[in-house]
């Protein structure tokens, strides 16, 4: 009796299980749905409490929620039967995401999203759960610690003759230079600076320098400024 069990009998079998209309039992889909729906409001409440971008966007972060639906019930279905985990693997392959995704972290966020569906969808709830816990305890420890010092953008627009004591200013702050641009009337220029707090004196004293049009500043994240 030869019990081998190539690859064409599994494939014979899933479409025999397939014509059979083989599904997930009701309480593994209410289980699984609910769990990847507390999951992924975790996620949205960890990402609200804890962001730190320029604009915060709760489009993008209530698709973390339904991703992780999604992600689950995707599972899911290919859990099921063989012809359905490829044809969905074809279907998937053609998606493209054109979104720009400017902070790094939203891609982490990203990718605990789906991770916890794969994990809500193959009905390791244990694992989701903890694991989540984890990334969240992890991220919430991240943010909490203080940073000594900040970084931001110093944008100052001035005439020929505030050009020595606007240098003498920008030595004693610590500045570096970004760019700078010289036109016919006046100088614009941008520098970095890092402040340990809030005291934004210099900007006064800056801007009580006779020649000097206009004094800005903004914060630095690195990729872009808010």
């Amino acid at each position: 009796m030869n019990d081998t069990v190539n690859f064409q009998d599994v494939i014979k079998k899933s479409v025999i299980h397939l014509e059979s209309f083989r599904s997930v039992s009701y309480i593994d889909i209410f289980l699984g749905l609910a769990c990847s729906f507390v999951i992924g409001m975790f996620i949205y409440w960890i990402y609200k409490k804890f962001f730190r971008g320029v604009v915060y966007s709760y489009n993008y972060n209530v698709s973390f929620v339904l991703m992780t639906m999604i992600t689950s019930l995707i599972i899911m279905t290919i859990s099921t039967n063989i012809i359905l985990s490829l044809g969905m693997v074809g279907a998937l392959s053609i998606v493209r995401f054109r979104t720009a995704v400017k902070d790094p972290l939203d891609i982490v966020y990203m990718f605990w999203a789906i991770a916890a569906g794969i994990a809500t969808g193959a009905k390791m709830y244990p694992l989701a759960i903890i694991g989540s816990l984890a990334f969240g305890i992890t991220i919430a420890w991240l943010s909490k610690k203080k940073v000594r010092h900040q970084a931001y953008l110093l944008v100052i627009r001035y005439t020929d003759d505030a050009t020595y004591q606007i240098r003498a200013e920008l030595k004693s702050l610590g500045a570096k230079l970004k760019s700078k641009s010289v036109r016919n009337n006046f100088t614009e220029q941008t520098v970095e600076i890092n402040l340990k707090d809030d005291n934004t004196a210099f900007m006064k004293t800056i801007g009580d320098i006779e020649g000097v049009i206009e004094c800005s500043l903004v914060n630095y994240t690195g990729d872009y400024a808010q």
